[in-house]
């Protein structure tokens, strides 16, 4: 009775800080909408419609550690300035978006290019999507049928989906990663709570390593490597820092406190 008081009190703390922050609850957003970024650096400076793009089916197909290292993507959208001639020339989206990688029996298809062929004349819109009617490649509910569930973010638990095998997500890409030794990850550790009578926080390197390596988090989110050298509280968390930069957007979320909060590893 007193651990579900206290799971109960951390979310409500999750709910007013949303409200501090805005003024107002934050809605819920759709399973399929969470963690999707709108993109709009240049795209309607161009005549043309915002981007949008889904982290849900790249995750599925790509480590993090891949994008927001290897090939550059920075952690916080907008902060890029992607622009269409660094697509054509290989970069960012053009890294993968460039009509050549195989993917499942399939060509990937180049995001942008000097000319369009009139049989291709809607392929824009497959990325600059927004307020379009554009019917999506891959289906939400269809792709992730089998994953298996969790309680909050997009509904889907992607730990247990990656070692289930359900999705093998790519962590090497051919011109642009270089080979690097691996790194044997450090043993799970807890953490205690400030507050009195919340359970330890018991944090897994080996299950973030899958997704982020060690460069996403190292140094530039968490200066030290050293357990207790780098100090943080939830209401930094909350506000998008540290543990937050990912679990606030793409992540399972904060109001999931049982997912960290737990004295044995899930």
């Amino acid at each position: 009775m007193k651990r579900t008081l206290i799971i109960m009190f951390f979310v409500l703390i999750a709910a007013a800080v949303a409200f501090a922050q805005t003024g107002v609850k934050k809605k819920r957003p759709l399973p399929y909408d969470y963690g999707k970024v709108v993109i709009n650096n240049y795209s309607e400076k161009a005549g043309l419609a915002p981007v949008v793009f889904n982290h849900w089916l790249h995750r599925a197909k790509f480590t993090c550690r891949l994008c927001h290292v290897d090939v550059g993507f920075a952690m916080k959208a907008g902060t890029t300035g992607i622009k269409a001639s660094d697509n054509i020339s290989g970069y960012y989206c053009g890294s993968c978006h460039n009509g050549k990688p195989d993917a499942e029996g399939n060509k990937v298809f180049e995001s942008c290019s000097k000319t369009v062929p009139p049989d291709e004349k809607n392929r824009c819109q497959r990325c600059h999507s927004l307020g379009k009617n554009v019917k999506p490649a891959y289906d939400f509910g269809a792709f992730t049928e089998r994953f298996p569930k969790g309680r909050f973010g997009n509904g889907i638990d992607w730990e247990k989906t990656e070692a289930e095998g359900l999705v093998k997500p790519v962590d090497f890409l051919e011109g642009v990663s270089i080979k690097r030794q691996a790194i044997t990850a450090q043993k799970d550790f807890a953490l205690s709570p400030k507050l009195e009578g919340m359970p330890d926080i018991i944090f897994s390197h080996k299950k973030h390593t899958v997704w982020n390596g060690c460069e996403l988090c190292h140094p530039e989110i968490f200066v030290g490597v050293k357990k207790g050298s780098t100090k943080y509280s939830m209401i930094e968390i909350f506000d998008g820092k540290y543990c937050g930069v990912c679990h606030t957007s793409v992540a399972f979320p904060l109001t999931d406190c049982q997912r960290c909060h737990t004295k044995s590893v899930q």
